[in-house]
């Protein structure tokens, strides 16, 4: 039972972490997939690029990357700016690794759910004289509803297990800044082998959960995305 609850505090701090995370990630991720599913450009590939790239970069080089942008002398840090932005070796640069390591998959799966919108939907209501704005909330947003909660449950569960980016800028202190993932690892380190299978059972089943979840809003939002007028 101890081990239970001793587990209750890295737990809490990674649903913190990965809630805030998420949030703010969210909205740029969309809009980043609206434009590349809906819009071309002098650069995309680039703006591709450059989304995607903490997938395949290891995550210590996302947070080492990270550390020289906000470390004391970098274009963010202290000596540059004149004040700490109190990022690094806190919860809130764990936020800022997580969100940078999860942005990818919220921008692909965003993407996704809004190429798999009818654009002739988008048009009939253009055509019927809705702004912009109004076919964006009224008929785009809500088609690419299910593939959106997708997108942000995927970025959640990215966050939520996120480790190297996260121990290079926000270090592994308890109670502060170790999350689940990070605790597994301490435990593993010092021998703690009851409480590491604990931490494991806990991350087992958030991860299956997610992944259920995900696959089953997909299925559903790509069924709803692709529905054509007159069925």
């Amino acid at each position: 039972m101890d081990a239970w609850l001793d587990a209750l505090i890295p737990l809490w701090l990674s649903v913190k972490i990965a809630t805030c995370a998420t949030a703010l990630i969210l909205v740029p991720g969309a809009l980043t997939g609206l434009a590349l599913a809906r819009c071309e450009f002098r650069g995309k590939t680039l703006v591709e690029t450059v989304a995607e790239l903490p997938l395949v970069l290891p995550p210590t080089a996302v947070g080492f990357a990270i550390l020289l942008v906000f470390g004391r002398d970098g274009p963010l840090g202290r000596e540059t700016l004149g004040f700490d932005l109190g990022l690094l070796f806190t919860w809130r640069g764990a936020v800022l690794a997580a969100a940078v390591m999860a942005f990818p998959l919220v921008a692909r799966t965003a993407r996704v759910a809004f190429e798999n919108v009818d654009p002739r939907l988008e048009k009939m209501a253009g055509s019927l004289g809705m702004s912009r704005g109004e076919v964006l909330f009224r008929i785009t947003l809500p088609l690419a509803g299910r593939g959106l909660f997708a997108a942000t449950l995927l970025g959640f569960s990215r966050a939520l297990g996120e480790f190297g980016a996260t121990a290079l800028v926000a270090g592994s202190i308890p109670g502060r800044t170790q999350t689940l993932a990070l605790a597994i690892f301490a435990d593993i380190q010092v021998g703690r082998n009851t409480r590491a299978l604990v931490l494991l059972a806990i991350a087992v089943t958030v991860a299956f959960v997610a992944i259920a979840t995900v696959g089953r809003v997909s299925r559903g939002a790509h069924h709803h995305g692709r529905t054509r007028p007159g069925r």
